[in-house]
């Protein structure tokens, strides 16, 4: 039972993490910054949302984990491997914070990861027949993107806690059939 929580754990950590880190920074504007900023140079107390980054990024590798045990097809697997590499990629934006040089490619490739995360599973449980919740993913994979396209975001901060909610949405679908 522990392992299938993790997906919802490292929800929650990642916004108590989130919210904590905007509260000891009051200079933090979501309209303006970027999510990152809260564990870059000019923030108070980095170290909060970095190692929380890196703790929720542990806690997504073994849930992904949980995933591949469970997986009952290739395409499942595929899919718990994006979200392998997106606990990865999430635990990097810990060690990597704003300012470092690595730091907008690993960011940015975890929710590349994840979107494709969102795509497999999406794909298997549509030829698993699971129609309801593969509508919902292949939904989230393709309108998704197109709206953060097409939206212009007043900052890259409401992107990130847009993509955040549809990562989120994605781990309720998973954790409902899982």
């Amino acid at each position: 039972m522990f392992w299938r929580l993790c997906g919802v754990a490292a929800v929650v950590l990642a916004w108590l993490v989130i919210l904590l880190s905007i509260n000891r920074n009051p200079w933090f504007d979501l309209f303006k910054h970027a999510l990152s900023d809260l564990g870059g140079p000019r923030a108070f107390d980095p170290w909060i949302y970095n190692l929380g980054l890196l703790i929720t990024g542990v806690i997504a590798l073994i849930y992904a984990l949980y995933l591949a045990y469970f997986s009952t097809g290739k395409v499942a697997l595929y899919a718990s491997a994006f979200v392998f590499i997106a606990g990865i990629f999430l635990a990097l934006i810990g060690i990597f914070p704003s300012g470092t040089r690595p730091h907008t490619f690993v960011s940015s490739w975890f929710f590349v990861q994840m979107w494709m995360a969102i795509l497999a599973s999406s794909i298997d449980f549509l030829a698993k027949k699971k129609m309801f919740s593969g509508m919902i993913l292949l939904s989230i994979s393709i309108a998704g993107p197109l709206i953060a396209l097409l939206i212009e975001w007043p900052s890259v901060a409401l992107l990130e806690v847009y993509g955040i909610i549809l990562i989120d949405a994605y781990i309720v679908v998973l954790t409902v059939n899982y």
